[in-house]
This record gives structure tokens, C-alpha cells and sequence, in this order.
């Protein structure tokens, strides 16, 4: 399979698009890198920068790195929304409290 997965909020605590400050989620990162481990595809998408027009890349990639998430791929330019609808859409804090 192949996943996306966003990173603010759902893997790493952020509050106000404070990245700098962002924390991980140990526990959530275990369980996405077990997707991974599983041979499944894991991308990670977020909407970092694309408000401000800042590149967190940088600090994106080295939290990544820091934190020992597995993945794929990266992708920034995730939009901005309140409301996302979708078939095969999971909300983060229903799939992480199983």
C-alpha cells in the first residue's frame, strides 16, 4: 500500500506552526515505522510552508532523521484546509487510539 501521512499533529506535537519547537510522538512514529517495515510505501506530505512560502525542508528532513521515522519520500505543498473528505481517509487520532 502505499500511505501518506501528515506530520504536525499527528506525528510530531506542534502547536501554532511552531516547527522549530515541534516534538516527536514516539509512539505514533514506531507504529508508521511498522507500516514501513511491512514493505508498505510511506510518504510523508505537509502543508509546512505553504501559507508562509517559508522552506522548512531543512528542518523538516533533520527532525525526521532525528526522530528515526522511515520513509519513502517527502513531499511539502500539502494545502490548507479545515475539512478534508475523502474515501480513503482516516482521522490521525482515531487510527493512533486502536
Amino acid at each position: 500500500m502505499i500511505i501518506y501521512v501528515d506530520i504536525d499533529n499527528t506525528i510530531f506535537k506542534t502547536k501554532d506552526a511552531d516547527y522549530i519547537n515541534s516534538s516527536p510522538i514516539q509512539d505514533r512514529i514506531d507504529k508508521i515505522n511498522s507500516l514501513f517495515d511491512n514493505g508498505n510505501t510511506i510518504i510523508y506530505w505537509t502543508a509546512r510552508g505553504t501559507g508562509s512560502g517559508i522552506d522548512w525542508s531543512r528542518v523538516t528532513k533533520k527532525q525526521l532523521k532525528d526522530s528515526g521515522a522511515k520513509y519513502h519520500e517527502l513531499k511539502f505543498g500539502k494545502p490548507i484546509y479545515d475539512l478534508f473528505i475523502d474515501d480513503k481517509n482516516i482521522n490521525s487520532e482515531e487510527y493512533f487510539n486502536d
